[in-house]
């Protein structure tokens, strides 16, 4: 189900968010013991008789990786707990580390997103998965009404973050008036506008008189242009869907939570860091959210 929501009278798609892997807050407990030399003192059993383990004999290696398992589903950390709210001692939450899927984001979240330093991200490439568009758009040529087509083919996407049809057209359109310059200008320059945007093996099918859908179905089905969106990235905007993997350490996701779900924070991304903080078990967030 599509969570939507309209803001300054535009409707928008909400995020959706998976948390794909988390490594357990065990291994920070033992980074906070290694420190105090506390072991002893854990009231998670698995914890101290993990450190007993360690005397580096023949068969330490096969008994602490089965220990670990235990460590790493530990819920609750009395130790952690006190030197996170009493002491500030965040560092150790360094070694929690949480990997999230987004889905349906926008670029200008992306922008935001580049502000926080100590993250892992991937993200959906333009420059590789651009192929569909600049397809549409040389389909686009041999129709009738070309730009009528390519905004009906475009629509068909699901581009954009935005769910308004009209809207979603106006951005279409426009896409389509910067191919049709570039195109114009490559051309004058004495270029070849085509071989900017499909693969060699493509070329006949574009010179062809097949129809607008046939040629989309042959770019589609054919090679793809390496690297198509290196000439085409001025076509993008924030307000273009992405997905991406993202991981935060947890003292990290705990400045991107107290940045980013507040009031003052661009209201796309706080929608993005509430539906990160909803699939957060409940162990880290008391860690980090008071």
């Amino acid at each position: 189900m599509v969570d939507l929501e309209t803001i300054y009278g535009i409707e928008y798609q909400k995020p959706q968010v998976v948390l794909l892997q988390e490594t357990g807050i065990g291994v920070a407990e033992i980074a906070a013991r290694t420190c105090y030399d506390s072991f002893d003192n854990s009231e998670n059993q698995c914890v101290t008789d993990f450190n007993d383990l360690c005397d580096f004999d023949g068969e330490w290696q096969g008994a602490m990786s089965d220990k670990l398992e235990e460590v790493n589903d530990i819920e609750h950390s009395d130790l952690l707990d006190n030197l996170a709210w009493t002491h500030f001692h965040h560092s150790i939450l360094e070694h929690s580390n949480l990997s999230f899927l987004i889905k349906g984001t926008s670029r200008g979240v992306l922008q935001e997103h580049a502000r926080h330093r100590i993250q892992a991200i991937s993200v959906r490439s333009t420059r590789y998965t651009m192929s569909g568009i600049i397809n549409a758009f040389i389909a686009s040529l041999s129709a009738e009404k070309s730009m009528e087509w390519f905004v009906q083919k475009l629509l068909s996407f699901d581009m954009f973050v935005t769910t308004d049809e009209y809207y979603n057209t106006l951005e279409i359109e426009t896409i389509y008036r910067k191919l049709s310059f570039q195109n114009r200008e490559v051309d004058h320059a004495g270029g070849d506008f085509l071989k900017l945007c499909i693969a060699k093996s493509s070329l006949d099918y574009a010179n062809s008189t097949e129809s607008a859908d046939i040629k989309f179905h042959l770019f589609q089905t054919g090679k793809k242009k390496r690297n198509v969106g290196d000439a085409f990235k001025h076509v993008v905007t924030d307000n273009w869907k992405v997905d991406l993997i993202v991981t935060f350490n947890l003292r990290s996701l705990k400045n991107y939570f107290t940045l980013r779900d507040s009031g003052a924070a661009y209201f796309q991304i706080v929608w993005l860091a509430k539906a990160m903080k909803d699939v957060t078990p409940s162990k880290y967030l008391d860690l980090i959210i008071k």
